[in-house]
Parts: structure tokens; C-alpha cells; sequence
């Protein structure tokens, strides 16, 4: 995490002109960079497993059978759901690149009769499969807000009907101005992303609203970076 901070500092250090410009400054894709990529994923997997154990406490997933870990990296979150109920199955969607880092990842804590991987890219592909539960982590933010309607309109039409998706956040206060962490990386998305931002509960609600998700609830759970959890269930 500490290498991956160190690639964000080029952006970071030229802040001023991003949010003059309203627009990324940033000149190297981070997975674009093999070095880059495997910092940004390790330091995604290490976070990961230090929230991922109380977390999938958190989310009630009794009686889900299969569950797609949209953009789930190296498949942390899918690991542990699956340890925490061991019913589940899993599928994670990523890009081609994650995918070694990922098989080997779930090999390691001996899942791979349980959880698979299925290579495609969630913002210009049509998702596969049949689901009852989607798990969305830490993807919104990459995007913008179309893209982002799309993604969650994709994730509700391969849920089964009463289907659960989760989106996990950094969510803004509805004013979207706080809290501090949010607030801060929202400043590295424009920094760094052509439409990437945090987004608030009420957006985030308006998002699942959208795409034929109802009964739609924030959960009690918030994390280490002030994140959350929005949930709703596919009519």
C-alpha cells in the first residue's frame, strides 16, 4: 500500500491544477504499469484482509447460493464470504491481467472448487450468468456517474428475482462535503481517473432505484476508511 501511495504522489503533487482544470492530471494508467499493477493489487489485497473478517459478519447471506464479486481483484471479499458461509459458491469478474494473482490467491486458502474466475471488463461488457447475490466493492469510485448506472443496471439483470446487491463505499455525506476520508479521495479520483468520485447514500440509493432494486437500506457497517454498505433486493 505504501508503493502504491508512492505512484498516487504524481498526481497528488500537481493537485492544484486537477481541480483548476477539473480534470486528471495523472500521465500513466496504473494498470498499464506491470510494477504499478501489482503494488495497486497487493495493496488492495492487504486492505482488504484486514476488514474482510468482521465484514462478511456484517452481511447476512443465508440462503444465497452463488455470488458474483464484481471487479473483486484477487478475490479477497469472495474468499471470505465463502469461509463465513459454507453453502456459497463464487464467481469473480475481473480484468485479464488479475486473473493469476487471483486463481493463485483462492488456491491459497483452498477454494478453488468453490469460487472461479471469469475474465471480462464490467464497463463496456454484458455480465454472464445467473445470481442471488452481487457484491460490489470499492468499483463505483472509478467511474462516473453514467458509467456507474450502467454497472449497477448490469449487476441487478443477472440477480434472481428477490436477488441481493451489496455496494460497498466510501460514502459522501448527502451534501458531499464529508466525512474527511470520502471527501479526500474524491480529490484522487479527479486527480487521477476521468470520472471517478465518491458518491453519497442518497446517489447511491438513487443508482439501485434505477435499475428495479428496492427495499434499498445503508447496513450498520463502517470501516477502518469510513466505507459503507448499501444494499437492495431485485423485485
Amino acid at each position: 500500500m505504501i508503493m502504491h501511495h508512492h505512484h498516487l504522489m504524481e498526481s497528488w503533487n500537481r493537485l492544484d491544477e486537477a481541480v483548476t482544470a477539473g480534470k486528471p492530471i495523472r500521465t500513466r494508467a496504473i494498470f498499464d504499469d506491470p510494477v504499478r499493477r501489482e503494488s495497486f493489487l497487493m495493496g488492495m489485497f492487504n486492505n482488504a484482509m484486514l476488514q474482510a473478517p468482521a465484514l462478511v459478519r456484517e452481511v447476512d447471506l443465508a440462503g444465497r447460493r452463488h455470488l458474483l464479486d464484481m471487479g473483486g481483484g484477487p478475490g479477497t471479499y469472495a474468499i471470505h464470504f465463502c469461509l463465513h458461509n459454507p453453502e456459497l459458491r463464487a464467481t469473480v469478474m475481473d480484468l485479464p491481467t488479475t486473473r493469476p494473482f487471483a486463481e493463485k490467491t483462492i488456491a491459497r486458502f483452498g477454494l478453488s472448487d468453490r469460487i472461479g474466475f471469469v475474465e471480462g471488463d464490467y464497463t463496456c461488457q454484458d455480465l454472464a450468468g445467473r445470481f442471488d447475490a452481487v457484491w460490489m466493492s470499492h468499483i463505483l469510485h472509478g467511474e462516473s456517474p453514467d458509467t456507474c448506472y450502467r454497472m449497477v443496471q448490469k449487476a441487478v439483470d443477472v440477480l434472481e428475482p428477490g436477488g441481493l446487491i451489496l455496494v460497498h463505499e466510501f460514502i459522501l455525506d448527502d451534501d458531499l462535503a464529508g466525512p474527511l476520508f470520502p471527501a479526500l479521495f474524491s480529490l484522487n479520483m479527479l486527480a487521477g481517473t476521468d470520472g471517478g468520485r465518491s458518491y453519497s447514500q442518497a446517489q447511491i440509493l438513487q443508482m439501485l432505484a434505477a435499475a428495479g432494486a428496492g427495499q434499498s437500506q445503508r447496513l450498520p457497517f463502517c470501516g477502518p476508511t469510513q466505507s459503507g454498505i448499501v444494499a437492495g433486493v431485485k423485485g
